[in-house]
């Protein structure tokens, strides 16, 4: 039997860094604060350490010109894990990560592929106000080019960055704050995720809850609090936005006859809103009732904890709107 182990998710993400570093001289990692801090969250605890200065890299506080230096770096053979001390922070980068690592491989007429790896926390934290809580996947998500991938847990966390790291695109891996300290069991052996490949959670006949980073953890709650009131509600935990695993989805929601679709961006032009299209045009005829969503308040993040927690879905907020769909 395969050894176990109990790590918490950022020790997760070390390990998957630690280990491809080992496994291919390419790869390096650059950033503000991941060397001699250890990371903003310290990810990167012990890496300068272990590797140097050479592989591990710390920047001036300048995402569009450390951005750039990456892509240009990928498009020689490297393979640079670029982190973001926060995904907010990213948007000084833009026009690197809009005009240029998506485009690059078609702009050079398949001559230069851009195997980078953009990371770091995305969407909110604990009040951490509207400046630094934007969820970013729908703006990017909207760039052909671009692989965009959000782990719930260590163990996908751990596998999807490993694969992340060795694809030939451009991915955007977007973390979050609040699942850093989170723990979970994962093999001690290698292994990987498949990018592009959504999760069923939970199996159930009355609802698809759909979802993806943070939210998957306040719907696993949602579900069983459901259970409770004899509604068996299936939870797919999405794991890559794009490329988006429809297949899955629509398997599960010719089932149950239902849906639910959970984020925390808002719900213009959102996550949830593409998903939701894309049930309609797959699904149409076996749907019961309409589909649900539930997202972020149309609203800037505030900094008050408790405007907070009435601006992004709750626990109770999942197992009301589900509740509303199956009646």
């Amino acid at each position: 039997m395969a050894e176990k182990q109990i790590v918490e998710y950022r020790e997760a993400l070390r390990q998957a860094l630690d280990e491809e570093m080992a496994r291919d001289e390419a790869v390096f990692i650059m950033g503000e604060e991941v060397g001699a801090y250890n990371g903003a969250y310290k990810v990167t605890k012990g890496m300068l350490d272990k590797w140097g200065p050479k592989r591990i890299i710390d920047t001036p506080i300048a995402e569009l010109g450390f951005a750039g230096i990456a892509i240009g770096a990928a498009m020689t053979g490297l393979r640079p894990v670029v982190e973001f001390m926060s995904f907010n922070f990213s948007f000084v980068a833009a026009d690197q990560l809009i005009s240029h690592a998506p485009k690059m491989y078609y702009m050079s007429g398949n001559r230069f592929s851009v195997p980078v790896v953009f990371r770091g926390p995305n969407g909110a934290a604990a009040q951490v106000s509207s400046q630094h809580s934007h969820c970013v996947e729908a703006l990017y998500g909207n760039l052909p080019g671009l692989i965009v991938v959000a782990p719930s847990n260590a163990y996908d966390a751990k596998g999807l960055l490993k694969s992340s790291i060795r694809n030939n695109n451009p991915v955007l891996f977007l973390e979050n704050e609040l699942l850093y300290g989170d723990k979970m069991e994962i093999p001690t052996e290698e292994y990987l995720v498949p990018i592009g490949k959504a999760k069923i959670v939970q199996e159930g006949t009355d609802i698809t809850i759909v979802t993806h980073s943070r939210m998957v953890t306040l719907c696993i709650q949602a579900v069983a609090e459901l259970a409770k009131l004899g509604i068996k509600a299936e939870l797919i935990d999405l794991r890559s936005i794009r490329p988006l695993d429809i297949t899955t989805i629509a398997h599960s929601v010719r089932k149950t006859n239902r849906c639910l679709l959970v984020e925390e961006g808002h719900y213009f032009a959102g996550i949830c809103a593409e998903v939701g299209f894309e049930i309609m045009e797959h699904c149409f005829d076996y749907l019961d009732a309409p589909i649900g969503r539930l997202c972020q308040k149309e609203t800037p993040m505030p900094y008050s904890k408790v405007l907070e927690k009435e601006t992004v879905p709750t626990v109770a907020h999942i197992v009301a709107k589900s509740k509303k769909i199956c009646s």
